[in-house]
């Protein structure tokens, strides 16, 4: 089980609610998925007008938690007024904080990430940060107020994968009590294994699996690749080595001349 605040869920797999053909088809994924915690977007809700309610109808028909988002926020006023205004549509402490610092990268404006998470944690929000891979970022928002980070792993949609995977094990290793999710970036299942593997606590994608071919089937994918990343972590898994170990015994063995 993963603890994130007071709440457990079973599912290492957080699913974006964005950009999917459908809604049937979005529906169809995170079941498949198995994912017991969604994002949305208030910007979505507030200005879909009656789509915007049968959205939200949809969401609450699926049994999932939600964690509302501050996306498309540029400054430290705008994202605390949205986090304000998703807790009263959608009955809930937690939000996803993003302020956005650059308009190509979307690379998080970390200091008005950091004003903001203050802001919002003393007000009683549970404040899920989207940041960098910074370590002193990382913890100037634990002394915010926030108890889980959420690190890109490298910009929002781009479906690179892991572009610093020195800097998230180093993450990892100097916050190893803090639930830490990998958002942004995770094109493939397997850069969800990747980082799984690393240690971190669960992942969160939209893109990669909204505009795959099949967003069911990828959904489905993803969801086994966190299973067997989570597993493979604790398992305990060989080391990269410099140079070849034989497998199999070599004391004992015949000599030929």
């Amino acid at each position: 089980m993963l603890k994130l605040y007071d709440i457990e869920v079973s599912s290492r797999l957080l699913l974006g609610t964005a950009l999917y053909p459908s809604p049937a088809i979005m529906a169809e994924a995170i079941g498949a998925s198995g994912a017991d915690i969604v994002t949305v977007s208030l910007r979505r809700e507030a200005s879909g007008g009656k789509t915007g309610g049968q959205f939200w109808s949809l969401i609450q028909s699926l049994g999932v938690r939600v964690l509302p988002n501050t996306a498309g926020c540029h400054s430290v006023k705008e994202a605390v007024t949205t986090a304000r205004m998703a807790r009263e549509v959608f009955g809930t402490s937690w939000i996803k904080l993003e302020v956005i610092g650059n308009h190509d990268t979307l690379q998080p404006d970390v200091f008005g990430l950091i004003e903001a998470a203050k802001i919002l944690a003393a007000e009683g929000f549970e404040v899920f940060p989207y940041t960098t891979d910074d370590l002193v970022v990382a913890g100037r928002l634990l002394d915010a107020g926030c108890k889980v980070l959420m690190p890109w792993c490298a910009p929002i949609g781009s479906a690179r994968g892991p572009q610093n995977l020195d800097a998230l094990r180093s993450l990892r290793g100097h916050f190893p009590d803090v639930p830490l999710i990998v958002d942004a970036g995770i094109g493939r299942p397997s850069h969800a294994a990747t980082v799984m593997e690393l240690g971190y606590d669960a992942v969160l994608l939209n893109t990669a699996v909204a505009k795959a071919g099949d967003p069911v089937a990828m959904a489905a994918a993803f969801g086994k690749a966190v299973d067997a990343g989570r597993q493979a972590f604790l398992a305990g898994p060989l080391e990269p080595r410099d140079m070849a170990v034989p497998s199999t015994p070599v004391i004992g063995m015949a000599a030929f001349s």
